[in-house]
């Protein structure tokens, strides 16, 4: 089993992760909970290939509206595409205010 990447290139990938949708970015923070501590390099490069996509693009394979190109024959690719649509939905915490 390859080892995780380490905390520096971890810490690039989650920067590059970064995107103009808030709902690419919620796909990928959920997916880096689940999974950060088990990132490996061909799992990293798969997903900055993942981060080459226009954001709607993005959305549609996150979306299962669309499958990727058939010319991507790396099974990493494969691997974070489908960690990233199944990973678990995050906690979410309400706040209740009280009028004074």
């Amino acid at each position: 089993m390859d080892t995780p990447v380490d905390a520096r290139t971890l810490s690039r990938l989650k920067w590059r992760c970064r995107r103009g949708l808030l709902e690419n970015d919620l796909f990928i923070e959920r997916f880096f909970t689940a999974h950060e501590a088990s990132i490996t390099p061909q799992q990293a490069r798969a997903l900055e290939s993942l981060m080459d996509l226009a954001d709607h693009e993005l959305l549609d394979l996150f979306l299962r509206r669309s499958e990727p190109d058939p010319a991507w024959h790396d099974p990493a690719l494969h691997e974070v595409l489908q960690r990233i649509r199944t990973a678990p939905p995050q906690a979410t915490v309400c706040s209740t205010r009280t009028r004074t």
